[in-house]
């Protein structure tokens, strides 16, 4: 598998789908290997899909003058930073000790699991920009209202940047995992 950016992939190479195609994802609930972990990991995966959504709508909320600059900032400081925060750590937890676990049980997808490392990498860089973005528009909010309209056009192509990039990597990040933990009866 080729480091091929998370914004040129159109999911897993084939390589990288040969226990996927053994363990669809429509059968993976009732598999007696998909462990209560997998579905916590799985659930935090959904949570993330949650807050950048919720993230985006709040930006077109405000834009919609559905909320005040006040009213925006402090949920944004709220749900952008439970966003930021977990992603971090989340990502942070599977680099350093969920990849390495699944490289030894079949490091015939270790190239895939490099891959995802390097997403986590080119999402770190959209966070920044997204965490940049949304203290500038937490300070205007505080300093000038009347400049807080910009700021949140530019939030919201972020918030959507973000978006696309969680449906691909994670996407692909439950496409490779789950099927080698199912096959290896890992996490039970």
């Amino acid at each position: 598998m080729t480091h091929t950016s998370i914004h040129q992939r159109q999911g897993l190479p084939e390589e990288m789908q040969i226990l996927l195609r053994d363990y669809p994802r429509d059968a993976w609930p009732d598999n007696p290997h998909f462990a209560r972990s997998i579905q916590n990991w799985m659930g935090a995966h959904e949570m993330f899909r949650r807050l950048g959504d919720i993230n985006r709508k709040e930006c077109e909320n405000y834009l919609d003058d559905k909320r005040s600059a006040h009213e925006f900032a402090a949920r944004l400081s709220h749900y952008g930073g439970l966003l930021v925060q977990n992603l971090h750590g989340h990502h942070t937890w599977e680099d350093r000790d969920f990849f390495p676990e699944l490289s030894r049980a079949d490091s015939r997808f270790d190239q895939g699991l490099e891959t995802l490392e390097s997403d986590h990498v080119e999402l770190n860089k959209v966070l920044e920009l997204f965490t940049s973005s949304a203290n500038r528009v937490i300070k205007l909010a505080q300093l000038d209202e009347n400049l807080v309209r910009d700021e949140v056009g530019q939030l919201h192509d972020c918030t959507e940047e973000i978006k696309k990039f969680l449906a691909r990597h994670l996407r692909d990040e439950e496409d490779l995992v789950v099927p080698i933990i199912i096959h290896h009866k890992l996490r039970g």
